[in-house]
């Protein structure tokens, strides 16, 4: 796949979920459910045990029907294991050039997690698709609608009690993909495997940022 479409993929609908779990085993599960709820990205963070299997077995059964990505990447040895495992799409919860340098290598995604205007921005200039605003829930969406006034080239990914409920402001402020944890993919419902609900809590998110796009 090339940078271009993984990008594209990441942007539309929008949603990459983040799924934080103590277990590899219930993520395929969950994997399946988003899907079937209009997620298509997803990101699994690196502290789940077992985690390159796992990116690895959900590229092998999934394919091209969703886009696995590898999350809370501090260096650039792990990206490159994560990228090799078979991950489309990097994100870090740090500016890390090095991490930014060799997802460019390898003509994969990068989110690069900022808190900073001055990170922001050199998070850009060192080559990083989107610029992952963290934690969101701190900053806010008027926060975002500030550092676009003077830099609109970024592309901004807020990540960090993205909620259905704030979907709305953090898209009108003019993020263009927002990255959703535990209000989308909780312990709860790995745990309960109920992957109905995973399926639902998806629709709805990928339907409150269609409307705020309309």
């Amino acid at each position: 796949m090339t940078k271009f479409a993984i990008i594209d993929r990441m942007i539309h609908p929008g949603i990459v979920a983040i799924i934080r779990s103590d277990s590899s085993e219930q993520i395929l599960g969950a994997a399946e459910a988003l899907c079937e709820g209009g997620v298509i990205a997803m990101e699994v963070t690196m502290t789940t045990p077992g985690a390159l299997q796992v990116i690895h077995e959900v590229a092998h059964r999934f394919g091209n029907k969703i886009l696995i990505g590898a999350g809370s990447v501090l260096d650039q040895e792990t990206c490159r294991a994560a990228i090799l495992a078979g991950s489309e799409f990097i994100v870090t919860p740090t500016t890390r050039r090095e991490v930014i340098m060799m997802c460019n290598r390898y003509g994969k995604a990068i989110a690069s997690g900022v808190y900073t205007p001055t990170e922001a921005l050199s998070a850009h200039e060192a080559g990083a698709d989107f610029v992952k605003i963290f934690p969101a829930d701190q900053l806010g969406p008027q926060y975002i609608k500030n550092i676009l006034a003077p830099m609109p080239f970024l592309q901004i990914m807020p990540t960090g009690g993205v909620t259905v409920a704030t979907v709305d402001a953090f898209i009108k402020a003019g993020s263009v993909a927002l990255g959703v944890g535990s209000s989308l993919v909780n312990k709860e419902i790995l745990k309960n495997r109920d992957w109905k609900k995973l399926s639902e809590t998806a629709a709805a998110f990928v339907a409150a940022i269609q409307k705020a796009r309309a």
